[in-house]
């Protein structure tokens, strides 16, 4: 071989070579720590007795070991971490201890087993479901219960129950480890739901019984929609005239208020705070398909509005709606927003309504003093703005609308009384022609067997029944802090009488 070749073949060897080393010294394997665990499995009853036989598995997995004579077992050779012990043997209750393996010298264990009673046996199957397997018009509000027994007398036994709907995989428990074998739910109307109650013994041992199956009623016609505080949370809730059908609409953590059901009585609307501002929502009369419709940045809001300022075009197709001193409107799925007014200078706009007859639109408009308030009458295009109330001593508040669109009601607080807070003292109901004309006060107190205002108390948030023959309105206790109250009265203010309590800002269609 010519020198120049020898040379050229040592010198690729070389670079090889190095290659090689490097190669080496950039992938190091980091080395592997390994210790042991050593342990006893006892009797619980004596607390020494040692118990052989005992069969020991790890998780993560090893190699499955038994203890000797003297309930002992070695598992050597074990990685250096956290392992968990599985200790089984017949006619005792499996036990699970956590140990941490360290490097070195054996980790040590003592595992007591406690003596099953008798030969432990698995629970029955759950039974004796109510509703009835199969069973039809249940109400939205419900409390299932069922049976459980086990062959070991005295065992204690403790309940899981799953609930889906029909055409969904989404599950929820409603019930977990517990001793109860009832519990209420609230469910949609005129849906198909499947349960299943999964039942434990004190040993560990489940069984799991059949799938049982109702089906809910048909959304009943709730003509009512009003606001109700329980446990602090704010929602809205829809019955019949008698509080019968009671559904609760809205379930979040938020303040859901002023429900409104459309002309066309297919969809809600109602505000919240969700968002941390109140925005428009829209929802299905069952309280499902909740949608926002506002823009985040146009919120329902402004000088003493939160989330009151927004009523339904005549034909429910669209809403119109106040933010700070304009007027908006807006398509009922949330497109088309259009500005329809801005407010006198120095003022907001509030409460309002909008009457089919000439197509005219009523709103509140407020100062910066939630007592310095007029009304305006404009038309739906926000032409035409006049104002038709003055500024008047007291709160002046909630202009509606009658069904033929030429009368006026809305409530003042004849004490004239003023107060950063806004209270009232004496908030009555009247009535007037659009021309200021004809005023009726609904609320004058009682006068022998004449049950009229009860004195301490405001009439407020007044709106027409649907045919125009009677008035649905609030009462509540002036000192700011007692529940209120649904009532309704005839156009005289005679014959009141309570619908609801603990409700308001009620919407009857």
């Amino acid at each position: 071989m010519p020198t120049s070749l020898r040379a050229a073949v040592r010198l690729l060897l070389v670079l090889l070579l190095s290659h090689f080393v490097l190669a080496c010294e950039t992938n190091t394997i980091e080395p592997a720590y390994y210790g042991a665990l050593e342990g006893t499995v006892v009797d619980g009853s004596s607390g020494s007795k040692p118990l052989a036989n005992v069969v020991i598995t790890t998780n993560p997995a090893t190699t499955s070991f038994t203890t000797d004579a003297q309930g002992k077992f070695t598992l050597p050779n074990l990685l250096v971490g956290k392992y968990a012990l599985s200790i089984r043997k017949t006619d005792y209750k499996t036990e699970t201890v956590n140990v941490q393996v360290q490097e070195g010298t054996p980790t040590l264990v003592t595992v007591v087993m406690e003596k099953a009673s008798g030969s432990n046996r698995r629970p029955n199957a759950p039974s004796n479901p109510t509703p009835a397997n199969g069973a039809a018009g249940q109400p939205s509000r419900l409390t299932l219960k069922w049976r459980v027994t086990d062959p070991d007398a005295g065992d204690s036994l403790k309940s899981d129950v799953l609930i889906y709907e029909s055409n969904s995989l989404d599950q929820k428990q409603v019930l977990t480890n517990s001793r109860d074998t009832v519990v209420t739910i609230d469910v949609k109307y005129n849906t198909t739901y499947f349960w299943q109650v999964t039942v434990r013994d004190k040993a560990g041992e489940t069984v799991r019984g059949d799938v049982w199956r109702f089906q809910t009623s048909a959304l009943p016609d709730n003509r009512y929609l009003y606001v109700r505080e329980v446990g602090g949370n704010t929602d809205i809730y829809s019955s019949d005239n008698a509080g019968n059908n009671l559904t609760r609409l809205t379930t979040s953590a938020f303040l859901e208020t002023a429900p409104q059901l459309s002309p066309t009585r297919d969809r809600i609307a109602y505000t919240s705070n969700a968002t941390g501002r109140y925005q428009l929502y829209t929802m299905n009369r069952d309280g499902s398909d909740s949608r926002q419709i506002t823009p985040g940045m146009i919120p329902v809001e402004g000088y003493g509005n939160y989330g009151l300022a927004y009523h339904w075009s005549p034909d429910g197709s669209q809403l119109i709606y106040a933010s700070n001193d304009k007027l908006w409107r807006i398509n009922r799925d949330g497109t088309g927003l259009v500005q329809v007014a801005t407010a006198p200078a120095g003022r907001n706009f509030r409460e309002c309504d909008w009457t089919a007859q000439s197509n005219r639109i009523i709103v509140q408009t407020v100062g910066t003093n939630i007592y310095d308030a007029e009304f305006y009458i404009m038309n739906a295009d926000g032409s035409n703005l006049a104002k038709v109330i003055d500024n008047l001593p007291g709160r002046l508040d909630s202009p509606s609308f009658s069904i033929d669109g030429s009368r006026l009601l809305y409530s003042r607080d004849v004490d004239g009384y003023e107060q950063v807070s806004g209270r009232q003292l004496n908030g009555h109901i009247f009535m007037q022609k659009l021309d200021g004309t004809g005023v009726v006060d609904l609320s004058p107190p009682s006068t022998g067997s004449i049950t009229g205002k009860p004195a301490g108390t405001n009439d407020l948030f007044p709106r027409f029944s649907p045919d125009g023959a009677k008035v649905i309105f609030v009462n509540v206790n002036n000192d700011g802090i007692s529940v209120p109250e649904i009532w309704i009265m005839d156009l005289d203010g005679k014959n009141r009488a309570k619908l609801f309590a603990n409700a308001t800002l009620p919407d009857w269609k």
